[in-house]
């Protein structure tokens, strides 16, 4: 158990699996390479490695790395504009989800759109946003990528992407951007964009701070901030806030913890139904000025500040 655990949480970013060149078969089969040993101890366990083996930041080094991070897990409707390293005047464009969940669509312009929030095959989602881009740059006008299996070995975003380019995000409050022309929609088109406008959560992002994305739900709205900090400084800092009571974003606010996503703390504060999102900008862009500050603070935290620690620990959460 022990072996399989640390060979999971490797940071390899060089996975590779033979499952392009050797036939999938039934794992007790034997392996169609020849080797006389049944797949699932031969070129099976290979895939399964690849798939298993686990990077933790897969943004990292990407510009707007938090927008990213928020892109793939909080924001319903949004896009942004990619700038290709080896062709900058191509067309593609970062979309949070495409219609049946497409890895990529090339439009009948040539034009590509990205979705970010696809299911993918290894533990490399930097990697699997790659493969469908290069699929969709090899595609015909006017087809959709669909889904596929393990990549193989090959690069990932930060190869393919101008990594210094700004990712500026608009956030749409439907996915009207799924068609050139939502208002000429008709038939199965139309309604399928109905629905999924009709499911589609309210969500801002803040202008006073960097990516932080407020939400309205039915009960009470939400600020979810994706942060940059290394965790344990961030921990340390927030704690020391709270412990202050100067973790809250204004009267009837509060800090309810974090979780964490790619490999960044993202904080959450529960607002009341009636904050709207110009209300949160203050609020704030005051927080980030005092988590700045608190962040500076490298003293020992005192008994009070590290309770307050440990409970932010309890309610922490990783989505992956």
């Amino acid at each position: 158990m022990g072996k399989k655990a640390a060979r999971k949480g490797q940071h390899n970013t060089n996975a590779t699996t033979a499952t392009d060149q050797v036939p999938v078969v039934g794992g007790r089969e034997p392996c169609p390479c020849g080797s006389g040993r049944r797949y699932k101890a031969c070129h099976g366990r290979e895939a399964a490695t690849a798939a298993e083996t686990l990077v933790h930041r897969p943004f990292e080094g990407l510009a707007n790395e938090c927008d990213w991070v928020a892109l793939r897990e909080l924001v319903p409707a949004a896009t942004a504009q990619l700038k290709l390293a080896a062709d900058p005047d191509r067309s593609v464009t970062l979309a949070t989800v495409l219609p049946m969940a497409w890895p990529a669509l090339r439009r009948d312009n040539g034009a590509i759109l990205i979705g970010l929030q696809t299911h993918t095959s290894s533990g490399d989602v930097s990697r699997d946003l790659a493969d469908a881009l290069e699929r969709a740059l090899a595609a015909e006008d006017g087809t959709p990528v669909t889904p596929g299996a393990l990549p193989a070995a090959g690069p990932r975003l930060q190869d393919l992407l101008d990594v210094a380019a700004p990712l500026e995000v608009a956030v749409h409050q439907g996915f009207d951007f799924w068609v050139e022309d939502a208002e000429a929609a008709t038939g199965e088109v139309a309604a399928s964009l109905e629905r999924a406008n009709a499911a589609a959560t309210p969500t801002t992002r803040l202008t006073s701070v960097d990516a932080a994305y407020w939400c309205s739900m039915r009960e009470k709205n939400h600020l979810r901030w994706v942060m940059p900090h290394p965790e344990e400084e961030l921990l340390d800092a927030i704690a020391r806030l709270h412990a202050a009571e100067a973790s809250a974003l204004g009267e009837g606010t509060r800090f309810v913890g974090s979780f964490r996503a790619h490999g960044l703390l993202v904080p959450v504060w529960d607002l009341p139904t009636g904050m709207t999102a110009d209300d949160v900008e203050k609020p704030a862009a005051e927080f980030g000025v005092r988590l700045a500050e608190s962040l500076a603070d490298t003293t020992p935290l005192t008994p009070r500040q590290r309770s307050a620690r440990n409970g932010l620990l309890n309610r922490q959460i990783t989505l992956n």
